[in-house]
Parts: C-alpha cells; structure tokens; sequence
C-alpha cells in the first residue's frame, strides 16, 4: 500500500559565490587591538592572533574587492543556482534574500536597504514577471535557514512552484578594526532553488524547528562603535559577548536539532551529514559533542560534519549554501553527499535564533 502524494520541497539547484581576495590571519599581525572597556590590548598582536586561531580554527577567510556590495554577490551566486537547475528565472515565484546588513559601500559604511536587495537581484537578473515577489529577510546568521523554511510554507501550500533562496553578506564592512572578533567575519554568497516535488514518500525538507531566545539573549549580538575611542568617524560595528554566545549555542543548538529529528522521526543513526553554521570551529565540534552526547553516543561518527571555516571564515548567512553547493559539487574532500541520504542544517545567531532542517536527497 503506497502513501498518499504530498508535496515537498527539493533542491534543484545550488550556487555560490566565493570571493577571491584571501585574508590569513597573519594580516591582522600588526593590528592595534583593544577590549571592550576601550583598554589597548598588553599582549603582542601576533601572540593574539596565534590564540584565535587555536580557538576559532579560523586561518584565513574571503573579502570582496571595493567595487562590490551585498547585491552584487547575491546575483552572481543566483546565476549559477538558476544555471545549475536549468529552471527559466521567469517561472520564480519568490526570490527571498537573507542578510543583515544590506548594501554597505566600501566608501560610505551605511547600510543601503531600499530598495530590498531582493528587489535589487530581481532587477539585475533582468526578471520582468510582476508576480516574482522579492523580499528581504534578516533574521541574523540563520537568515538563510529561516529563509528556507519559508519557502518551504510557500511550497507545500500549492502557492508556490520554485523559489530562489539567497543568503549573501559582506561582513569585512562592518567589522571593527580593533576588536579581536573582527577576525571571525568574511564574505560571501550562497543560493539555492526550491521546487515543489509531490511524492508518495518523504523526500526534500522533512520538516524543521526555530526558536528566539529575546528574553535574556537578544542583545549577544549588537552593533556599537569601535573598541578604539580614537577611531575617526562614527561607524558602526559588529559587537558580541563571545563567552555568553558560546555557553548559549552550547546549550540549545543541541536541543533544537533532537526537537528537528524527534519531529521527522529520524534516528541520529540515520543522519549522514550535520551542516552547522560556520561560526566557530571548536564551538561547532563541541556543539556536535553535546548532540551526540543527548543521544547517549560519546563517539561522534567520522566526518558527519563537514567545515569550511578554516580558509573561509565566518560569512554569516552564506556558510550554509555555500557549504552545500561545494559538497553537491565534489569540492570537499571525504564529504560525498549521495542519492537518498539525510542531512540535518542547523544555524544561531543575531536575535538569538535558532533553527534546523532534517532533509532527505532525492533517489
């Protein structure tokens, strides 16, 4: 007796834009470093440098070149996403960029958001259907996640056909030079296609959770001036509480990814790749340790967990499709994903959100 058809959600298609300007970390060695009281750091900017690495895992990441915004990179990540699918971009019945800080000129370090930068990709992509609606969504790093999850609503309810998902950021703008996590941000542009599949059986997104801790972490992630009070200007940056994010992540991504599996009914057995946020690697390995640990597993299984952070840092809302497109395209060594295998995606950030995705591949 088969199942009754339903509809689901599918990738069809992947894109990502990686930006060619590389920055190791021994371009931070000579930065004047302060804290958050706005006292010169004493120890020596290479020493500080050197410990980062060890904590983060972090050596190198990607900066966009002057002439180019947020947008800019969106579209060139949608090209190949629309490429990859084969999908004509007139059929698009959304176009949903996730980001936070729109466009953000390398001369001029305000943020740009009107038109939407959705609005701007639709534009740019020359796409002249009316009823391709684009719009914007900042919902911190999980932004492209929760992006996909809406999608995933548009799809199931027979409103929605295909959907173009883009998360795309430029952290270099709005990173503080004397703050020691400025080191943490790079940029980049992830996108995917969604296309509504009706199958017997469950296939695509399976199902998926969210959760908004405003309560008592709402502020984690904030924007304030630069730790230097001689900087010149009146810039905004990028400012978190690193201890109190890390024991905040440690304690509910866990929790939010078993509620994600417990939901589809999904034993961790059955997982063949984890793709967590691309925030911190030690963070991220021992958010790992802490799910297995739920499950009564001490030994996390070998490479079900693939990282990008060491040469590209954190992008924020573009580490998971940009993940994703290098796996679907062989570019991560001992990290295959095949034909009917289940993915778990999993994002925190900004707000503080969190949310997963169980997903099935297609047969």
């Amino acid at each position: 007796m088969t199942n009754t058809p339903r509809i689901y959600s599918v990738i069809v298609g992947t894109g990502s834009y990686i930006p060619p300007s590389i920055v190791t970390n021994q371009d931070f060695s000579t930065a004047a470093f302060y804290d958050a009281a706005g006292a010169r750091l004493e120890k020596p900017s290479t020493e500080i440098v050197e410990k980062f690495e060890q904590i983060t895992d972090i050596q190198a990441r990607r900066y966009v070149t002057d002439d180019q915004v947020t947008s800019d990179i969106a579209l060139l990540a949608a090209q190949e996403a629309l490429t990859t699918s084969g999908i004509n971009q007139e059929e698009l019945d959304y176009i949903i960029v996730a980001h936070n800080f729109g466009d953000v000129p390398a001369h001029n370090r305000r943020t740009d958001m009107v038109p939407s930068l959705a609005a701007r990709v639709k534009h740019k992509l020359g796409i002249v259907n009316p009823y391709t609606v684009a719009y914007d969504l900042p919902f911190g790093c999980p932004g492209w996640l929760q992006a996909v999850i809406q999608a995933d609503y548009y799809l199931r309810s027979g409103d929605a056909k295909k959907i173009l998902v883009i998360g795309a950021e430029v952290l270099s703008r709005v990173s503080d030079p004397h703050d020691r996590d400025s080191m943490l941000y790079a940029d980049g542009a992830g996108a995917v296609i969604l296309q509504a599949v009706e199958s017997s059986e469950p296939v695509g997104i399976i199902t998926h959770t969210t959760r908004s801790d405003t309560e008592r972490a709402a502020h984690l992630l904030r924007m304030g001036p630069s730790y230097n009070a001689d900087y010149a200007g009146t810039d905004q940056f990028l400012k978190m509480d690193g201890r109190k994010l890390y024991e905040y992540a440690l304690k509910t991504v866990p929790q939010a990814i078993q509620a994600c599996l417990q939901k589809a009914q999904v034993p961790i057995e059955d997982v063949h790749k984890i793709l967590i946020h691309q925030a911190n690697g030690k963070m991220d390995e021992a958010i790992l340790k802490r799910l297995y640990s739920l499950y009564n597993m001490q030994t996390v299984p070998q490479d079900v967990m693939p990282m990008t952070i060491s040469w590209l840092g954190n992008s924020s809302v573009a580490t998971l499709p940009t993940l994703l497109d290098l796996m679907l395209n062989d570019k991560m060594d001992k990290h295959e994903i095949n034909a009917g295998d289940t993915l778990v995606f999993a994002s925190v950030g900004a707000g503080m959100n969190i949310n997963a995705v169980v997903y099935k591949m297609p047969a």
